[in-house]
């Protein structure tokens, strides 16, 4: 696969990780319902796994989804390279949450594992990013 149709799935990818984040930021800052079927949504968004050293956990992935936006216009070995880091840290992240929701929490988001699935193929399309042209 060639590193244009890499950078365009990292793209795509990328924004899409910023739609769920931007619509979770939102609804906890205007204390809006998340739509949800598993029912678990709310329960995951005010537990204790929710904030990392008082940042709220969803505007950490915002912040990081923007950033892989970032790496996904250049073409650059810092930007490749960066962006692996980032994916493949967050997607261990996600990792570590998803087990607190299944394990800790007993309960499950379906919104933070549509961006758990985001940020592992993420991950995936930054290491390929990595390969030699």
């Amino acid at each position: 696969m060639s590193d244009r149709a890499l950078r365009i799935a990292v793209g795509g990818l990328a924004a899409l990780g910023v739609a769920i984040a931007a619509y979770l930021a939102y609804t906890r800052y205007t204390e809006t319902t998340i739509a949800c079927t598993t029912g678990g949504c709310e329960v995951v968004q005010r537990s204790e796994y929710a904030e990392l050293f008082g940042i709220p956990v969803v505007v950490l992935g915002l912040g990081a989804y923007v950033f892989l936006l970032g790496t996904a216009l250049f073409t650059i070995e810092l930007a490749r390279l960066s962006g692996a880091v980032a994916a493949v840290s967050g997607a261990l992240f996600a990792g570590y949450l998803l087990v607190a929701q299944l394990f800790l929490i007993d309960a499950v988001c379906q919104w933070c594992v549509a961006s758990d699935v985001v940020i592992a193929l993420l991950a995936v399309a930054c290491v390929l990013r990595l390969r030699p042209a």
